[in-house]
């Protein structure tokens, strides 16, 4: 995604239903082996999708949708990047949910995968209206923490430091340290203990 983009995220949207889907779900553990993370997208939910034919990932109505409404708790359990990875590959850009693990919204966030968290209530709303009209578009708007589908107009929450990351674009933390280069240089060398160890 570009900059802009992670100020409003628009696309269609794939509907999750079920509670406390973690990251065993999103990504089976035979998985985390890869070197690389490409190729991942199309083992999201294996097997999920696997055992339940109708699962919304196989789906063709879905296919090419961006954003994934979840609901409570998702992406618990183990703390791996694999998760959102692949989530991303298959090509979510955004998701919106009742509650998210912290270590999963940690690591979308460092992917540039916002999520925003709604209301149980309007949770359903948006699932019920994804399910309804799949080519309906959604609208995640990180500056007002808002979302738009249809007719509705729902507030949305996600705390001030991760606004504030996606609207600045610090959220990678390595392009921000990239981008502060010269300054870490010369800091560095303006430390006597550095400039001793670098002639030991």
């Amino acid at each position: 995604m570009d900059d802009a983009k992670k100020i409003i995220i628009s696309g269609r949207s794939v509907p999750l239903r079920g509670n406390d889907i973690d990251t065993d779900r999103i990504i089976p553990a035979r998985y985390l082996r890869c070197v690389t993370f490409d190729g991942l997208g199309e083992h999201a939910f294996e097997d999920d999708r696997e055992q339940d034919n109708n699962h919304p990932f196989n789906q063709s109505r879905y296919t090419g949708a961006s954003i994934l409404i979840a609901e409570k708790n998702f992406g618990c359990g183990s703390s791996r990047e694999h998760a959102p990875q692949s989530l991303n590959k298959w090509g979510i850009n955004g998701i919106i949910g009742e509650s998210f693990a912290e270590i999963f919204f940690a690591n979308c966030q460092a992917m540039g995968i916002p999520c925003l968290t709604v209301s149980h209530e309007d949770c359903q709303q948006l699932l019920n209206a994804s399910e309804a009209n799949p080519d309906a578009e959604v609208t995640m708007n990180i500056s007002d923490k808002s979302v738009m589908v249809e007719n509705l107009n729902i507030s949305a929450s996600l705390n001030d430091g991760s606004q504030q990351a996606f609207l600045k674009g610090t959220w990678n933390a390595t392009a921000v340290l990239l981008q502060a280069e010269n300054k870490i240089n010369n800091t560095a060398s303006s430390l006597p203990y550095l400039d001793n160890f670098a002639h030991a």
